[in-house]
């Protein structure tokens, strides 16, 4: 196991976290009404990059969605137009679910890297004891 696994797969995690947050952020917002005069809420996705060498991963940016959303005919909405009109985030549930699957199986298998490294570390030092 390489020396710097656990910083390796650290960078992950905190990438995977990140993503996780986003697609969380955004499922919590897809029936988001907002006024049509309004922009809807920006779904976001985590943009990721290869460190340098052997340094890791890193979240190099998070990238907007469309904030023209989608028109819904609502007239018993609070926040309807004249025309009965509001605006909802462009949020694809199906593809937000399928990232969270992704996303939480890349955290469970970086967590347990670090948890295989951490036991190598473990018995290596035990060798030394003795």
């Amino acid at each position: 196991m390489s020396p710097d696994a656990i910083g390796i797969a650290g960078t992950a995690l905190t990438v995977h976290r990140k993503w996780l947050d986003a697609i969380a952020d955004n499922i919590a917002n897809a029936n988001t009404a907002t006024r049509t005069s309004d922009a809807a809420f920006q779904a976001r996705y985590i943009q990721a990059q290869a460190g340098e060498g052997t340094s890791g991963v890193y979240v190099s940016g998070v990238q907007l969605g469309d904030a023209t959303g989608r028109v819904v005919n609502q007239p018993d909405n609070p926040l309807a137009d004249a025309d009965g009109n509001v605006r909802y985030p462009d949020i694809d549930l199906a593809e937000q679910m399928s990232s969270l699957i992704l996303a939480q199986r890349g955290y469970q298998a970086n967590a347990a890297v670090v948890d295989r490294a951490k036991t190598s570390y473990e018995a290596a030092l035990q060798i030394g004891r003795n």
